[in-house]
């Protein structure tokens, strides 16, 4: 029997299997991405926060959560956002007191962080069109904004990062995600935040050791892109080091634009293709944590990794020595450390390459440079000068800690 005619559609072909189904169609989705830096940004006075806030809707929900380092550091933190909240009772209804959970990538080790969350979503009643309000380092921001991007299949997110490496790349990022099966970010989710707001005061109570470590981040952004803020690092890594609150605020700032730029405008915000400049020198230092089982902080490892691929790109003939040795030398005089015992193990390091490039999703891409504002994409790495680039560095490490000493 026939199959019946639709009127105003074609009939039904007589041979079903001879029909193409395939429908496709493209479509975009249009993010607005907000930075702002300030200093007391919970001061009542102080709009920038209050400005983020939509207005003529009637006060919005929303919950703070809270790095436990942070408050630790800063233990009248809650009450400031109370207080802050209190203050503009047309605008934000803080639902419940702020929640404050453990911090430090060990929040990312399992689901707690997570959990408690998206638990806090459920049972305060946070909708899509509520705010979650998070404070802390990178770890807390990564793992908060996986559960609120989780829940509901997106909740607005406010990051408040405070730590330099939070708030000179990972706050400005769009990836939130946490650890697993012995893998960095093995889960997660591309999820932009509604802002991002930068209190460079949050810094002032930063140990020296977490005060530099964002620093790696912004000299390998200024090896990609930029010459003249590579020369400002050199000219006032001394400042930084010795905790220059004005110095620091002029390189987070440019820093996180510098990020922030090449996801509005390098068109692979969701890293949908094979090459991921931002992560040059990142491929040894995620390894790295995982072999310190986390005892060298990102930002160390980051320097490390560096350091690694310039080392490797100057014996390649990819790049001149001079850039390797202004870059060791701009990474020392900030305080940093370039080399460790765990690179001992050459073989399990090397496994990093083979994570980097399943973590990629396919052919292996390594970004080098060429001179400094000149990268450069490799698809192959040559394993033994890998292995002489690890030694070197370790020998100048040693070297550098005999004259230090």
């Amino acid at each position: 029997m026939p199959a019946p005619e639709i009127p105003g559609q074609p009939p039904f072909p007589s041979n079903p299997l001879s029909v193409d189904h395939r429908n496709e169609g493209r479509f975009s989705v249009s993010w607005n991405h907000r930075l702002r830096t300030s200093r007391d940004t919970l001061d009542p006075s102080n709009p920038v926060l209050t400005d983020l806030l939509p207005h003529g809707e009637g006060p919005v929900r929303m919950i703070a959560i809270l790095d436990r380092g942070l408050v630790e550091a800063r233990p009248e933190l809650p009450a400031q956002v109370e207080h802050w909240a209190e203050a503009n009772p047309t605008l934000v209804r803080l639902v419940g007191e702020p929640l404050t959970v453990n911090g430090g990538e060990e929040c990312k080790q399992d689901f707690d962080v997570f959990q408690q969350t998206a638990r806090a979503i459920n049972e305060r009643g946070i909708c899509r069109k509520s705010f979650v309000l998070v404070a802390g380092g990178g770890a807390v921001l990564d793992a908060v904004g996986y559960a609120a991007a989780s829940a509901h299949r997106g909740v607005r997110v406010i990051r408040m990062p405070s730590t330099t490496l939070a708030q000179a790349d990972a706050g400005v990022g769009v990836k939130n995600g946490i650890n697993a099966f012995g893998k960095k970010n093995f889960l997660g989710v591309f999820s932009p935040p509604w802002a991002v707001v930068n209190d460079t005061n949050l810094l002032t109570s930063l140990s020296d050791r977490h005060w530099r470590s964002g620093l790696s981040e912004a000299v390998k952004v200024a090896l990609l892109k930029n010459p003249d803020f590579f020369d400002t690092l050199c000219s006032v890594a001394p400042q930084l080091r010795s905790r220059n609150l004005d110095t620091m605020e002029h390189v987070v700032q440019n820093t996180a634009r510098l990020h922030m730029d090449h996801i509005i405008e390098g068109g692979d915000a969701f890293e949908l293709e094979i090459a991921r400049p931002l992560d040059f020198g990142h491929w040894s230092a995620h390894k790295l944590e995982q072999m310190t089982d986390f005892g060298l902080a990102h930002g160390e490892a980051v320097a490390i990794g560096l350091t690694l691929d310039l080392a490797y790109g100057a014996m390649m003939g990819l790049l001149p020595e001079s850039i390797l040795r202004r870059t060791r030398r701009c990474l020392l005089d900030m305080g940093f450390r370039l080399s460790h015992e765990a690179m001992n193990n050459h073989e399990t390091l090397l496994e990093g390459l083979r994570e980097f490039r399943e973590h990629l999703g396919g052919r292996l891409t390594i970004t080098l440079v060429q001179d400094i504002g000149r990268p450069i994409d490799v698809h192959e790495i040559d394993l033994s000068v890998m292995r002489r680039a690890i030694e070197a560095i370790q020998k100048a490490d040693i070297n550098e800690s005999s004259r230090a000493g």
